[in-house]
């Protein structure tokens, strides 16, 4: 698949993170699942974390959204450590979305009943909230899905579905846990352009794991590879599956991005 990203936003100046996880470590029991780990995402760039199974790429973002506590370290949001603060919180005030691998949706209901329900903890106005409905059932293609069990949608529908309910609150950071999962070669291209559009048009900051490497570097404008509880190579796409550090832990040498 073609390299769709047609710019990348690398870097900015001191003062514009949108998030950064300084020195966090967490441990269940006796086993350490991160250890003094350093992440840094700018406002208004996407970043992909990659990893092998079980190395904390999904624990990273219950850290963030406040599922679970860090034994130690701090998560900063616009510069302020939120460690203390509750999931409502964090996901009202700092303006947190985060879409599962799997569910993220009433799976009884239709799809208009999905975005009423999330709609109704997040916008008073009836009015503006009718409003908000129908602009992302028409931006995410649903229309004709709008009268159907979200339950009875192909798997790329549902992702759809989900992610636009992520964004009814217009979050300002928005984490993606495997989005391209157990999905077909278009539909990862429709969600790949979904992602950059989210970038480009709505200025949002964006972190996104996934296992299909080529997939998520195709969308990035930088990368991280965690690996035994730390981030252990980053940089953009290009240069990252260049390292020699990220090619022994975990491209090995035969990958190719394109």
């Amino acid at each position: 698949m073609s390299n769709i990203k047609k710019f990348r936003v690398i870097s900015y100046k001191k003062g514009h993170e949108a998030l950064e996880i300084q020195n966090l470590s967490l441990k269940f029991g006796n086993m350490t699942i991160l250890d003094n780990l350093n992440l840094k995402l700018n406002s208004g760039q996407i970043l992909g974390l990659l990893g092998p199974n079980g190395v904390g790429k999904t624990t990273i973002f219950n850290l963030i959204i406040g599922l679970i506590k860090p034994n130690s370290g701090s998560i900063k949001i616009n510069s302020q450590i939120v460690n203390q603060f509750p999931i409502y919180e964090r996901a009202l005030r700092f303006r947190i979305g985060f879409v599962p691998q799997s569910g993220g949706f009433f799976h009884d209901l239709t799809v208009y009943e999905n975005f009423k329900a999330v709609s109704e903890i997040n916008i008073k106005d009836k009015n503006l909230r009718e409003e908000k409905i129908s602009s992302l059932i028409s931006k995410f293609e649903l229309s004709n899905f709008k009268n159907i069990k979200a339950n009875l949608l192909s798997g790329g529908q549902k992702k759809k579905l989900v992610i636009a309910l992520a964004l009814i609150s217009d979050p300002k950071i928005l984490l993606l846990d495997e989005p391209f999962a157990a999905l077909d070669v278009m539909t990862i291209k429709m969600l790949q352009s979904i992602i950059i559009d989210l970038q480009s048009t709505k200025g949002i900051s964006i972190i996104l794991c996934d296992h299909q490497a080529r997939d998520l570097l195709n969308c990035v404008d930088s990368a991280a590879i965690i690996s035994n509880g730390k981030v252990i190579a980053s940089g953009t796409p290009s240069n990252l599956t260049q390292n020699i550090v990220a090619k022994n832990a975990y491209f090995g040498d035969s990958f190719k991005l394109i």
